[in-house]
Formats: structure tokens, C-alpha cells, sequence
């Protein structure tokens, strides 16, 4: 259970820095870098963009590397976070700072202390000194200084002389490599994700089930035809663990109830992979040819939350075999992948969205079985396909 307690405009929480536990007090928009540098004076955490785009505030967040000026300071609930500063005694960080002043690999040396905490995560997990998979590696931690290539150079050396020393990479397969806060979307569930996913939501102050009168900050409409009568489509909403089959990287994992169920939803965003557990209430209006879902999940690797309301209606189509399909989405989305939420770019790739979701519901409805996605629901692979669509229709 959560021991966030609010305290007028702020939030009293308990986190672990450095080795220490600290009972902490802060508003709930007070990012993590504010709160290690203005609360806790550890300045070794820089700010530069406040995009997530930089790296500069880099710290470890429950042992991986996170940015912290995308975490909310209260969403640490229970969380360990260590911070350059921790770092002084550390073997690899210790090896790693002697070899960025041999490969003079630092000038200002602004991004350092974040470069350095991304450097010793590829120490630890690369198996060997590849220089593309280094590079790839430090891609979310920005150097305006050196040109990357005594930093590079720096690095592989030191996971070539562990190595030589027969030091094997940890945490290999734990997750992939990527930029910083990359984990990928795994496709299956990781054990008791969705129990830290509400852990996370309530931390956040978000309630994990959204109210009759939660209001999204964004909406859509979109329609589509299938080939089947209405009664057969309007029938198949009603199968949940089918319909959800039908979308890529979303899955029901358990029913809590006759209209209450539990799952989880991938989704890919450029670099970055993000694995969303929830659970959603199924409201439906058989006369009408209705039915609305309301949900809301956690992704707990980089605190972030998502709530939402889909409502669908059933109708005649153009002839008696056939049926329109009416859906109306509203969405609201907070933490670290809030910036991939804009009405724009949701617009954009929604329609390509619903077409894949058509396809796949035509394919269930005619009997065919729907292969299992293994894809996490990427929005720019959707948008590289609308784009495609477009040009097409313009050429």
C-alpha cells in the first residue's frame, strides 16, 4: 500500500537516495531532478532541456538508467534512486571516469555525470566493446562538446579490459539495450507488473479506475465497414479476450468480473517501449447496438498514466450482410510518454490504427483465425503507413 499522504498542495513520501531513506515532502508537479537538487542539494544531477531529450539529469531509478526531469518526485514512492554523487566509490564509474580523462572524453563536462551513469549501464550488460551498440547505447545522452568519439572510445575500453579480466556482463537478458529509459515493450506480462502498475497510479495520486465522469483530455471519432450483419458484429464486442486479439500488442490477462477486466497494452514510440497494465470496466446497451469501456492503467518503468473511454454503436451498412462501425476515443496521458499525446499525432495514425483493427475483426468474424501480435502498437510504423497511404492517393 502506498504511504503518499497530501499535505495541503503537497505530497509526503518515502524514497531511497543513495543508500539513504529519506522522508520527503513536495507537490505532485515537482519532478525528481528539483527534488534531488533543491531538497536534497545533490546538484551533481543536471538539468538542460526538461524535454527528456538531453540525458543531463540521468540517475538510476530502481537500478536503470531514467530521466529525471520526465519522473515525478512523488511517483518514487518506494522507489531507489542513486544519483552521481553515489557514485564515488562504485568500481565501474571509478574505471570509467580514468578513462574519459585518458580518452579526453569530457570538456565542459556538463553531461557528464549522466553520461557517466548511462556508461556504466552499458558496462555492466554489453558483452562486448561493439561500437555501434555503445553508440546506440548513449543515443538519449546529448554531448555538445567532445563529438562523442573519445566518450565512445572510453567506453569500449573499459568493457574490453573487464572483460579481458573475465568480469562477464550482468543483467544481460534483464532488458535490451536502447537509449536511456528504452526498456522495449515486452509481449508478454511481466510477474506482478500489473500490481506495480497500481502502485505507480496511486503514488501518482491517480485513481487506477476512472470515474462516470471522467472527462479525457483529447478525443477522436472514426468509422469503419465490415462485412457481416450487425447482430454478428455487435456480438463479438461483447467477447472482450477477442476483440482485444484483434488490436496489436493488447491482451486480457484475467476477468475480475462479468463487465471488469485486467490487461495490458504495448506500445512502441520511436526508441522507446512501454508495457501499460490496467483494468477496464465493459458497459453495454443491447437494444441500441451499443457499449462504452472504461479504463485505466500504469506503466510503471517510467511512471506513467494513461486513462481512457471508448464508446462503440453497431449500425445497418449499405446493405443487409453489412454494418458500420461508429467509435468515439477519449484519452488522457501523464508522466515521461505524455509527450506522445498530442491531438496531432494521434489523429494522424488513428485511422491507420482502426483499419488494422478492421482487418483483423473481418479475419474473426469470418472464421479465420487473427495471429497473435508479438508487435508492440508502434505510432510512427502506423504513421510511416499513413504517410504511404497518402502519398499514394496524391501521386
Amino acid at each position: 500500500m502506498s504511504t503518499v499522504q497530501t499535505t495541503g498542495a503537497t505530497r509526503r513520501f518515502t524514497l531511497t537516495v543513495n543508500g539513504r531513506a529519506v522522508a520527503a515532502q513536495a507537490e505532485p508537479r515537482t519532478h525528481l531532478a528539483d527534488f534531488l537538487r533543491e531538497q536534497l542539494d545533490l546538484t551533481g544531477t543536471h538539468l538542460g532541456c526538461e524535454h527528456g531529450v538531453c540525458g543531463a539529469c540521468t540517475v538510476l531509478l530502481d537500478g536503470e538508467p531514467a530521466r529525471a526531469c520526465l519522473t515525478f518526485a512523488v511517483a518514487c514512492e518506494g522507489s531507489t534512486v542513486d544519483t552521481i554523487e553515489a557514485m564515488d566509490s562504485d568500481e565501474i564509474t571509478s574505471e570509467l571516469r580514468a578513462a574519459f580523462t585518458r580518452e579526453h572524453a569530457l570538456q565542459c563536462g556538463y553531461c557528464t555525470p549522466g553520461m557517466l551513469i548511462t556508461a556504466r549501464d552499458l558496462v555492466m550488460r554489453l558483452p562486448d566493446a561493439d561500437a555501434r551498440r555503445v553508440r546506440l547505447g548513449l543515443a538519449g545522452n546529448l554531448c555538445r562538446c567532445t563529438g562523442y568519439t573519445g566518450i565512445v572510445r572510453a567506453v569500449r575500453a573499459v568493457i574490453d579490459a573487464r572483460r579481458a579480466r573475465g568480469i562477464e556482463p550482468r543483467d544481460l537478458t534483464a532488458r535490451p539495450l536502447g537509449p536511456v529509459g528504452a526498456a522495449a515493450a515486452a509481449p508478454n506480462i511481466a510477474p506482478g507488473g500489473a500490481r506495480r502498475a497500481r502502485e505507480v497510479a496511486m503514488a501518482a495520486g491517480a485513481e487506477l479506475l476512472p470515474a462516470e465522469t471522467f472527462t479525457p483530455a483529447h478525443s477522436f471519432t472514426q468509422s469503419f465497414t465490415v462485412d457481416h450483419p450487425p447482430d454478428d458484429v455487435f456480438a463479438l464486442f461483447g467477447r472482450v479476450e477477442e476483440v482485444a486479439g484483434c488490436l496489436p500488442g493488447a491482451s486480457i490477462t484475467r476477468r475480475l468480473g462479468v463487465d471488469h477486466v485486467e490487461g495490458a497494452i504495448s506500445v512502441r514510440l520511436g526508441p522507446i517501449g512501454a508495457v501499460f497494465h490496467g483494468t477496464a470496466h465493459l458497459q453495454r446497451d443491447e437494444a441500441n447496438r451499443s457499449g462504452r469501456i472504461v479504463g485505466a492503467g500504469a506503466e510503471a518503468g517510467r511512471r506513467s498514466l494513461t486513462q481512457g473511454v471508448i464508446s462503440y454503436r453497431v449500425l445497418e451498412g449499405s446493405s443487409a450482410a453489412s454494418s458500420r462501425v461508429e467509435l468515439e476515443v477519449g484519452y488522457t496521458l501523464s508522466g515521461a510518454l505524455a509527450q506522445f499525446s498530442r491531438p496531432g499525432l494521434v489523429q494522424s495514425v488513428a485511422q491507420r490504427i482502426v483499419s488494422l483493427f478492421a482487418a483483423n475483426l473481418q479475419s474473426r468474424l469470418a472464421g479465420k483465425a487473427v495471429a497473435p501480435s508479438t508487435r508492440a502498437l508502434n505510432p510512427f510504423w502506423l504513421l510511416t503507413g499513413a504517410l504511404r497511404n497518402w502519398l499514394r492517393g496524391s501521386a
